[in-house]
């Protein structure tokens, strides 16, 4: 058995594997009961499509893939930042339920740090 077959079967099974990630990521991104899990399965498609693009430049051996996996490594990181931030900032809308491991009162302490904001 040569190393071009070797290479040749674990990326093909790499791939499979990840077309099965992807499916099952996807699921989650279009149920995702909350909007934090779709942005957690959006962040995870970033890395699966990451691992697609590792396994395409061993299989073609084109070294310029890596540089576009980097790339878009970093976008996605900026873009689950942005999400954090625009949930930490958007708090929750009166009459919204927080999560069920919440401490008791954080609707209130929400609603009444939103209502110093709107009277300032």
């Amino acid at each position: 058995m040569s190393a071009v077959t070797v290479i040749s079967a674990a990326s093909a099974f790499a791939l499979f594997m990840m077309c099965a990630a992807f499916f099952l990521t996807v699921c989650r991104v279009i149920s995702g009961p909350t909007l934090p899990d779709r942005i957690v399965a959006l962040d995870m498609l970033v890395a699966i499509a990451i691992g697609f693009i590792a396994v395409v430049a061993i299989r073609t051996g084109f070294t310029l893939y890596i540089d576009v996996a980097i790339t878009l490594g970093l976008v996605g990181f900026l873009a689950t930042v942005a999400f954090a931030r625009f949930l930490m900032t958007q708090g929750m809308q009166p009459g919204e339920e927080g999560p069920p491991d919440a401490p008791p009162g954080r609707r209130r302490r929400a609603g009444a740090a939103r209502a110093g904001r709107k009277s300032r």
